[in-house]
């Protein structure tokens, strides 16, 4: 990549173990010690796991009752959503005296575009550098960053040197980075398609660069060509920082697997509530209620209907999901009930202009 090609500038921030590190801060008995967010029972799971539990297998989607075991002093505490949020919104503050320019992917990560930015610095790794001082000084939490060129690679190199880390791919250095790269690393390949690409012969980067766009396609589909440009270091998606709300969901999972629609009302009710509450604090409403069925052998069903007019009514989104959970006979009994809201009526905000800057590489990037 020679220095006349027009570049960006591109800062992935991610917080270290989020939810675990505002619990520790918060409360200080519980710095240095295994902790997971979640429920620790039968039916629980984590949410996020601090580093000193993680040391022992435990993360974040895994059964609470499988990390017990894992580790014997793993503390359990009750996620605080509120909280994380507060917490979020003064890091993003942060990030928002460097570029208007910033895309949340969730509460504790966004991707920021600095190629111009407010500060005037040409070195996205000193803004990335001052952005995490910042955050550890005001906030009191460590954050790790990646820097490079495209999105994707930024994601991946934040995670690179966590925690409280940062990794910077040059221009220069892109093709070299990937074709080392495990495939495991790769974001966007999953558990699943890494055992089958390890299959094929496909462990590095540089592997999967010796296949052809035609083997691609065939063994992987539509996500062929994603794998085909990404290890060349060709990822265009700009920072959006006016996302779509695409999608509004709530859902439950049961102490006690449900065997029956009657024990369902009670709790239907309950979630349409919540997610009447969210539509309205989002001031969103929907027209494609979905019913969400989790099975007690983990299966998982989906029922959905459009209605000819937009809703966020409580009482309108439950009836629409008592129809859905009567529409057919259930396949067993049910641990677990959701209801999504999509097809709302936000519309797209007008983009911000965002200028090509053709960067003579002079300066550290």
């Amino acid at each position: 990549m020679s220095g006349d090609l027009t570049i960006r500038k591109i800062i992935h921030v991610d917080m270290d173990a989020f939810y675990a590190s505002v619990e520790q801060m918060d409360n200080p008995d519980l710095k240095g010690k295994p902790l997971a967010v979640g429920g620790g029972g039968k039916r629980g799971v984590v949410s996020a796991a601090s580093y000193e539990a993680r040391k022992f297998g435990v993360k974040s989607a895994m059964a609470g009752n499988l990390a017990s075991k894992l580790c014997t002093d793993l503390i359990f505490v009750r996620p605080r959503f509120d909280r994380y949020s507060e917490i979020s919104k003064k890091v993003r503050l942060i990030f928002y005296d460097y570029t208007d320019l910033v895309e949340p992917l969730s509460l504790d990560e966004a991707y920021l575009d600095v190629t111009e930015n407010k500060k005037g610095n040409p070195s996205a790794s000193l803004i990335a550098e001052e952005i995490r001082e910042r955050i550890f000084k005001e906030v009191g939490l460590t954050a790790s960053a990646g820097i490079s060129i495209n999105k994707f690679i930024a994601k991946v190199a934040s995670d690179y040197n966590k925690p409280n880390g940062q990794k910077t791919v040059n221009p220069e250095e892109v093709i070299e980075f990937l074709e080392q790269l495990d495939i495991r690393k790769f974001y966007g390949v999953g558990r699943v398609t890494a055992e089958k690409m390890y299959q094929k012969g496909i462990f590095t980067g540089l592997d999967l660069k010796g296949k052809s766009l035609e083997y691609l396609d065939k063994n992987f589909g539509k996500s062929g060509r994603y794998y085909y440009h990404i290890v060349r270091g060709i990822h265009n998606s700009e920072v959006k920082p006016n996302r779509i709300r695409k999608s509004l969901a709530a859902e439950r999972t049961f102490s006690e697997n449900l065997s029956s629609e009657i024990f369902m009302l009670e709790k239907l009710e309950h979630i349409a509530d919540e997610v009447s509450r969210r539509l309205d604090k989002s001031k969103v409403a929907g027209k494609t209620v979905t019913l969400k069925i989790k099975y007690s052998d983990f299966t998982l069903q989906t029922r959905s209907k459009t209605l000819q007019y937009f809703i966020s009514d409580k009482s309108v989104i439950l009836e629409t999901a008592k129809d859905l959970l009567y529409q057919e006979k259930l396949n067993n009994s049910v641990r677990l009930l959701g209801i999504s809201m999509s097809n709302l009526n936000t519309e797209a905000k007008k983009k911000p202009e965002q200028k090509s800057v053709s960067v003579q590489l002079k300066f550290k990037f």
